[in-house]
This record gives structure tokens, sequence and C-alpha cells, in this order.
């Protein structure tokens, strides 16, 4: 069985949306600490923003002679109503995307990784299929934009279970639903 692991870039107002302002604090450490979450992952879970932001900008940055490492290479599911030709090693998510991702995480292997994709987690979230959220909070206030968690989400309770930080004040924040604690 697998683990449904969601890493969100937020700043310290929960704004999620278009996370430029993460550049500032973006160092090779950052780039490390990624790579290991994608290393630990046998596919990408994505809603369908953050899929069309990145598969625009991943290829474009291997065409250019980046290192991209597995990014480009991994398989995506896509939680989507309208999306109908995906590209990218990518595969939409078909009927109920709850049972979707509950057959994706029946299956034995490496975790299945979300980046971004807030509306998906909270969706995810509501169905009791996040087994690690990990806020990857950066030292800034925006001001403005869509934050993670919107006003009227149910209450659930989360249990830390680690903390990551980094030289530029970002911090990663690991927890885990507190119904789902083993012992």
């Amino acid at each position: 069985m697998s683990k449904v692991v969601a890493v969100i870039y937020i700043s310290m107002d929960g704004v999620v949306e278009a996370p430029a302002w993460t550049g500032p604090f973006w160092n090779d450490d950052h780039g490390k600490f990624q790579a290991g979450q994608l290393s630990q992952s046998r596919a990408l879970l994505l809603g369908r923003v953050t899929y069309d932001g990145m598969s625009e900008a991943w290829p474009a940055m291997e065409a250019a002679g980046e290192d991209v490492g597995e990014m480009n290479s991994i398989p995506k599911h896509v939680a989507s109503t309208t999306l109908k030709e995906p590209t990218w090693n990518a595969a939409v998510i078909e009927g109920d995307v709850a049972e979707g991702v509950a057959k994706l995480k029946a299956e034995d292997g490496k975790d299945l990784l979300v980046y971004g994709s807030g509306d998906l987690v909270n969706y995810l979230i509501k169905h009791d299929l996040i087994d690690e959220l990990k806020l990857f909070l950066h030292p800034v206030i925006v001001g403005k934009g869509k934050r993670l968690f919107p006003d009227g989400v149910d209450t659930k309770t989360w249990q830390l279970a680690g903390t990551h930080t980094f030289g530029s004040g970002a911090i990663v924040l690991d927890y885990r639903p507190a119904a789902r604690q083993e012992a």
C-alpha cells in the first residue's frame, strides 16, 4: 500500500497560489529536499491548474538543458473533468477521484506525491486520503491570493510528525492525521 504525501508551498498568511514568491528562499537545500520527496514517489497526483502550469514549465526546462531529475519522466495522475488529451506522461483519473486515488493507494510501491493542487488536497483530506501533509512554510506575507484552507472546510486534527528547517528561514512542518496515528 502506498501513502499519499502532499507537499504544499505556503506563505505565512496561508497563500498557496502562484508561488513565485518562494523564489528568494530557494537554494540547494530546498532542491535536495524536493528531489528526496520525488525519489520516494512512484507518481504525482495533480489538480488541473497545477498540472497545466507544471506541464508547460518542466519540459521547457529540460529542453533548455537544465537538470530536472525525475520530474518529466515520473507518471502523473490528474484530477480533472475537462482534460481530454493529457501529455507529459500523464493520465486523467477517470470517474470518482476519491475512488481512483484509493485504488492507486492500494497498489504496492512508493508514495503518491501531491505538489500544489490546493483544491485536490482539500478534497483528499475530506475523504481521509492524505497520509502526510508537508507544509513548506516560507517567511513571507503575500497579502492576497488563494489560501489553502478556505472558510467552511471540515475540522480535522493533525499531529506534528517532524520539521525540517532551511537556512533561508523556510521550514517544512510535517503533519499526519491525528485520528489515524499508529502506535
